[in-house]
C-alpha cells in the first residue's frame, strides 16, 4: 500500500485518513526501530505513538528528499534519543537492573521465539547503540546504505564500517556462544 512519493511532498497536511495509512504502513518498522534503540516495550509504544503525533503536525516538514519510511525513522530516532538522554529514563533503566522484573513472556512471544533467534538477537541488542542502530537499520528495515547514511547523520563510509564491527561482533559472539 505504500502511499504515493511524489503527492505526500507536495502536501502542506494530511488528514486522519492518511494518517492511518501511514500507521498501518510503518506503524510496526516505527516500534521495531524504537524498540531498538531503548530495549524497553513499554517506552517504544510511548516513542511509536509519539512518531506519528509529530508526523502529523510537522507534515508541512516532510518535501521528499528521503523516503517516507526514512523521515519517519528519523523522528522515531531522534525521540529515541531524547528518551535515553533524560535522567529520569536512566535511573528506570538502573532500577531494572538492580530488581528484575517478573514479566512473563505471552503466548505470541512463545509461539515465535526460537533459541537461534533468540541467541541473536540478545547479542544485538548487546551490542554499543551506533552498532546496533546500523545494524537493525539494514537487518529490521531493508534501508539503502545511503539513506542509512543520511538518517544517522553520517558518512556512508562510517554506516558500512559500523555494520561490518557489528556483523563481526555478532559472529565472534555466536562462535563463543555468549549470547
Amino acid at each position: 500500500m505504500n502511499m504515493d512519493l511524489r503527492y505526500m511532498a507536495h502536501i502542506e497536511s494530511i488528514d486522519k485518513l492518511d494518517l492511518g495509512r501511514l500507521m498501518d504502513e510503518y506503524g510496526d518498522e516505527v516500534w521495531r526501530y524504537a524498540y531498538a534503540m531503548t530495549r524497553n516495550r513499554e517506552l517504544a509504544c510511548d516513542i511509536s505513538q509519539e512518531v506519528f503525533i509529530r508526523a502529523y503536525q510537522k507534515f508541512h516538514s516532510f518535501r521528499g528528499q528521503s523516503s517516507m519510511k526514512t523521515w519517519l525513522l528519523s523522528i522515531t530516532r531522534n525521540l529515541a534519543i531524547n528518551e535515553r538522554k533524560s535522567a529520569y529514563l536512566r535511573r528506570i533503566l538502573l532500577f531494572e537492573r538492580v530488581h528484575p522484573g517478573g514479566e512473563g513472556a505471552s503466548a505470541e512471544s512463545a509461539y515465535l521465539d526460537k533459541q537461534g533467534e533468540r541467541d541473536l538477537w540478545t547479542i544485538i541488542m548487546g551490542l554499543s547503540v551506533k552498532l546496533r542502530e546500523a545494524l537493525v537499520l539494514d537487518l529490521e528495515h531493508g534501508l539503502p546504505m545511503a539513506e542509512m547514511a543520511k538518517l544517522l547523520d553520517v558518512s556512508e563510509g562510517t554506516v558500512k564500517s559500523r555494520l561490518s564491527r557489528a556483523r563481526k561482533a555478532v559472529e565472534k559472539a555466536l562462535k563463543e556462544g555468549t549470547a
